[in-house]
């Protein structure tokens, strides 16, 4: 099999955001897969075949980069932030699980900056020790176990991100998730909304999870809550690394 596949991560949102290794990938590639709004970061060129898809079809878009790259073309799937983060590396590993025939397939997955981080770095160092990415989408797992994982965390004292917070057909349950958080962590925890982050209209907003409310948030907000010894150091927002 000459061809191959590369999961790509194009980063938060700004361009220079997208490290050198992607982009040389992303110049050598034949066909580009992934999500409509990822893949129209891509810019049109000779020999480049964009392929866009819904959000909800991963597997799909998987398994046709796979079949791409079994007839020989180099082909990129990219995925916003880190492909292995939510995205789309898991899925074309689940596709590829079922296909004994592409397991000699040349597959690479190339990190990106999440999100997470960027909005971490934009807030000061609010993930300084240890902390837990949590996706609040119940699209792929039940809500029942989101609660479960937000309240082991909370009562562990792990500081967390969230991916997918609130969207228009789940408006009540980042609600119900503040409600769990102030249960367990306590209502003067520190929580940061950071909207559109590495982009030019960027916002960032940090409260304590007893002014925090549901419509703070939405699904281009990544959240990120404190622990106990998050503090606020003049403008930024840290988590020290010593705990007592």
């Amino acid at each position: 099999m000459t061809g191959w596949v590369v999961i790509a991560g194009l980063g938060p949102g700004n361009e220079d955001l997208v490290t050198p290794e992607v982009r040389t990938a992303i110049d050598a590639a034949t066909d580009i897969v992934g999500y409509i709004p990822y893949v129209r970061r891509i810019a049109p060129r000779s020999g480049l075949t964009l392929h866009e898809s819904d959000n909800r079809v991963e597997i799909d878009r998987a398994r046709h980069a796979l079949q791409m790259a079994a007839e020989g073309k180099r082909v990129v799937v990219v995925s916003s932030g880190d492909p292995g983060v939510f995205a789309m590396a898991a899925a074309v590993f689940e596709a590829l699980e079922d296909a004994p025939h592409w397991h000699d397939l040349d597959i690479r997955v190339l990190p990106g900056i999440t999100a997470m981080l960027a909005a971490a770095a934009a807030l000061g160092a609010p993930l300084g020790h240890d902390f837990c990415a949590i996706n609040l989408s119940d699209n792929l797992k039940p809500w029942e176990l989101i609660e479960k994982r937000l309240r082991l965390a909370a009562q562990a004292g792990f500081a967390m991100a969230f991916y997918n917070p609130r969207s228009k057909s789940r408006p009540h349950q980042f609600g119900r998730a503040l409600e769990i958080l102030r249960e367990e962590a306590g209502p003067e925890v520190l929580i940061s909304f950071a909207r559109n982050v590495s982009r030019p209209d960027q916002t960032l907003n940090t409260v304590t999870l007893a002014e925090a409310t549901a419509d703070m948030a939405d699904m281009r907000t990544l959240v990120i809550v404190g622990n106990a010894d998050t503090r606020r150091v003049g403008g930024y927002l840290y988590t020290p690394r010593s705990v007592a």
